[in-house]
């Protein structure tokens, strides 16, 4: 296992409420407003595959830890408005890419 992967996404229609507190009230009182988001999601893998196994929840799996990176671009639908990220100085904290089996799958 490399512990390599990616996860890419274009053009995926969002609501942008503005902040947390907009976005969890009912109604919230900024209406939201339609945007989109793209992103990619690199995992570069690089170090050993650690075998787990939790029988309290469930799942088990082979995991590499890895160093990960994000390209994230959004946009509101009704403004000129791109915001994108900056790989510089992004730091992973941690991540690990792997094989997981849980559910009617994990015995």
């Amino acid at each position: 296992m490399t512990g390599r992967a990616t996860l890419r996404a274009r053009d995926v229609a969002v609501r942008d409420f503005h902040d947390f507190f907009n976005a969890i009230s009912d109604p919230p009182p900024i209406a939201a407003r339609r945007s989109h988001v793209s992103f990619d999601v690199h995992w570069q893998g690089g170090r050993t595959a650690t075998p787990i196994r939790d029988t309290t929840f469930g799942f088990e799996g082979i995991y590499v830890g890895s160093d990960a990176r994000i390209d994230f671009v959004a946009s509101d639908d009704d403004s000129r408005v791109v915001y994108r990220s900056d790989d510089h100085g992004q730091v992973s904290l941690d991540a690990a890419v792997g094989h997981e089996r849980n559910g009617v799958f994990f015995t």
